[in-house]
């Protein structure tokens, strides 16, 4: 069984995107009561590096452009990079301030800043030719087919259950353009939020510039690469449950506290995570663990984070 996590760690801290909520009152909200837990994992001595999803708020983003954009000619119609960059900044305003304020309350000398962050894909990506990754707000089917017949070049996909989402390419991430500036700042004492998204999807050109890429990077896997890259010990991605399940929702479901990486392969291979929900938790936690002895991911719930970090809750991944 894996150890508990006892001493101070560089932890990389995943939040989802949905589990911000579904409007921007309810993002400020959310925001204001995870930043307590957030900084109760720092006063124990760990070093945090903050990240988080944002498709629900791409989708506002996309969907109010085009919308004006067809209203308006004048008005652009935003790509997935761009929206991708103005989320980040978005979320990151929010959580950096929500962090400064906790901070404040609690009389703590601590820094924050957020890094707009790009992440490097290569452009001959299986994914780009089979979209897969959905984003945004939930449609019926109706709603659904509806919007594919005004729009042909737009895919609707069913997620997990919970209604249907535009799919669009989410290509495997290679590599963080920012991560000597992230560096930097951890070196220097700052709380980091980084790789918001998943990162912006960038193709690296032959002269060593770079451009975008009308995709958007699972924010797990993106969380994942932020943690190799900074040499975390702990990749704690974040859910609304305690722990990660098999036969979840069944009469027989049963929940996992401790799960090796072999056991964790044998249950992906199984189809038990959602596609669209758990799956890519898992996916990550697996990578990350496999990167480096000693590594450990944690799937769980904030609140909970003293006893996640001291093995007695949670989902610990591991070798």
């Amino acid at each position: 069984m894996a150890q508990p996590v006892g001493k101070a760690e560089r932890i990389v801290v995943a939040l989802g995107g949905n589990a911000l909520g579904d409007t921007p009152e309810e993002l400020a909200g959310r925001i204001a009561e995870t930043t307590p837990s957030l900084c109760r994992l720092i006063a124990m001595g760990n070093e945090v590096i903050i990240t988080h999803g944002n498709g629900p708020q791409v989708g506002w983003m996309q969907k109010a452009f085009a919308y004006a954009h067809m209203t308006d000619p004048f008005i652009p119609d935003l790509t997935f990079p761009d929206c991708g960059a103005v989320t980040q900044g978005y979320i990151g305003y929010h959580l950096q301030q929500g962090m400064v304020n906790e901070i404040a309350r609690q009389g703590r000398d601590w820094h924050v800043a957020t890094v707009i962050t790009q992440i490097v894909v290569d452009p001959d990506d299986p994914s780009f030719k089979n979209p897969v990754k959905p984003v945004g707000e939930f449609y019926t089917k109706d709603q659904a087919d509806m919007a594919m017949r005004i729009d042909p070049s737009l895919i609707f996909m069913e997620d997990s259950g919970r209604g249907y989402r535009r799919a669009v390419a989410s290509p495997m991430p290679l590599s963080i353009v920012e991560t000597p500036s992230i560096l930097n700042l951890l070196d220097n004492g700052y709380i980091v939020i980084a790789c918001g998204g998943g990162g912006i999807p960038v193709v690296k050109n032959a002269d060593g510039t770079y451009h975008g890429v009308e995709a958007v990077l699972d924010k797990d896997l993106g969380g994942e690469i932020l943690a190799e890259e900074c040499d975390a010990d702990v990749l704690f991605l974040l859910t609304q449950v305690n722990h990660v399940s098999i036969n979840f929702g069944k009469p027989d479901q049963i929940d996992l506290s401790d799960l090796p990486v072999a056991k964790a392969k044998e249950y992906l291979a199984q189809g038990q995570f959602g596609k669209g929900s758990m799956e890519p938790k898992v996916e990550a936690a697996v990578r990350f663990a496999e990167s480096k002895p000693g590594r450990v991911a944690i799937i769980g719930a904030l609140e909970n984070a003293p006893l996640i970090m001291k093995g007695e809750s949670g989902t610990h991944i591991h070798l």
